[in-house]
């Protein structure tokens, strides 16, 4: 029998600095490297040469949950140093769980605001960090 599951959006679970991360409304990450085609003899490349590799997430919380973040960080998430693990799968459906796990992640710009007939509070906060470790 062929089974096409896919992870969906309940099977994602956010741990930041230990603190599972219960509001999370979104959550997105990246692994980007410097990359250049090599140019010799010829006028076609002869090969792609990597560079640095930078690593940026954003996540979008609920307020209270952003509330208790700002909180652990002294009053201000920008005093966090903290890693986070990021699972994919839900083990009563026997998915495989996946987990990346992404080192010294530091916060920068805070995003709020609420518009008319708004239910609830959304807030969105870029980072930056230094590893991601695929599959821990």
């Amino acid at each position: 029998m062929f089974d096409s599951r896919e992870y969906e959006w309940a099977d994602i679970t956010l741990l930041i600095g230990g603190r599972d991360m219960t509001g999370i409304r979104a959550v997105k990450y990246e692994e980007d490297p410097e990359m250049e085609a090599l140019y010799a003899k010829g006028r076609f490349p002869h090969s792609i040469q990597y560079g640095n590799v930078k690593y940026a997430g954003e996540i979008v919380l609920l307020m209270s949950d952003y509330l208790a973040l700002r909180a652990s960080g002294g009053g201000t998430i920008r005093n966090l140093l903290a890693n986070a693990l990021v699972s994919y799968g839900n083990p009563t459906d026997g998915d495989a769980i996946v987990t990346d796990r992404q080192e010294g992640i530091r916060f920068g710009k805070v995003e709020m605001g609420m518009k008319q007939g708004d239910k609830f509070m959304e807030v969105t906060i870029p980072y930056l960090f230094l590893r991601l470790v695929p599959n821990v």
